[in-house]
């Protein structure tokens, strides 16, 4: 089911209407991933694209499961998180690509991310700095056994999510040069396992509307290691969902 441009008003900037999302839903930040990961689903359908936000419904062993577009950023994050949990969403799990920062990690590598630098300002409007973005601990270790049972090889650590996506390519180019290279050196020399844009953000809000939420990026955005990342992400849903039924994985 589609919403009309003119069901985007009284629906959010979502656009989705009450009963077309999922409690379980993964967030990429590109809308055009969103149909990649419904291929994932069953009898998945488009309930909503408007701006950066596109939205699928489908199922995964009978439970109703979504997957929607932040778009690039915190703000967008935001804005998300809130509407889908008016929606009745209950489980968030960021996927999304991200920059390697440890000399260690290789371009297929995915990345579960159990916190977050909060190196970004929307989080702020939120909660006070001194409140840590923390994932999740049962999707996150939903998503560290789906990446082990399919054989991935995987990280589990802290990223850091920023605003500028030029702040480290570019340095030079910024005013404040020396303080982006001190703070780049300084998580590096912490361990900080990737860079983006949205995980903070995530982590700090989901939990103030009831919600889980739990992150897993790849390094590098070849075909085949986006498509290991939205397996593992599918298969963490799957083991949650059982996990709830009290069934067997």
């Amino acid at each position: 089911m589609k919403i009309s441009r003119e069901q985007h008003v009284s629906h959010g900037l979502l656009g989705c209407a009450p009963g077309t999302i999922g409690r379980y839903v993964l967030l990429p930040g590109d809308p055009d991933r969103v149909p990649m990961i419904a291929e994932l689903f069953e009898d998945a359908r488009e309930v909503s694209r408007t701006r950066e936000f596109c939205a699928y419904t489908g199922t995964l062993h009978g439970e109703m499961v979504s997957a929607v577009s932040t778009g690039m950023g915190g703000p967008s994050t935001a804005i998300t998180v809130q509407e889908l949990a008016h929606l009745g969403a209950q489980v968030l799990i960021r996927v999304g690509t991200s920059g390697a920062m440890q000399k260690f990690m290789e371009a297929t590598d995915l990345v579960i991310t159990w916190g977050a630098v909060r190196d970004e300002y929307t989080s702020q409007q939120f909660l006070p700095l001194s409140y840590p973005a923390v994932a999740d601990l049962d999707v996150t270790l939903a998503l560290a056994a789906a990446a082990a049972e399919l054989g991935y090889r995987h990280h589990i650590g802290i990223s850091q999510s920023k605003d500028a996506f030029y702040a480290e390519h570019q340095p030079e180019r910024m005013p404040v040069k020396h303080k982006l290279e001190q703070n780049w050196f300084a998580w590096r020399k912490a361990g900080v396992l990737c860079s983006e844009m949205e995980a903070a953000v995530l982590f700090i809000t989901a939990p103030i509307f009831g919600i889980k939420a739990g992150g897993i990026m790849v390094a590098g955005p070849s075909k085949q290691s986006l498509q290991n990342l939205l397996k593992t992400a599918v298969r963490a849903i799957e083991i949650l969902i059982a996990k709830e039924k009290g069934g067997a994985s």
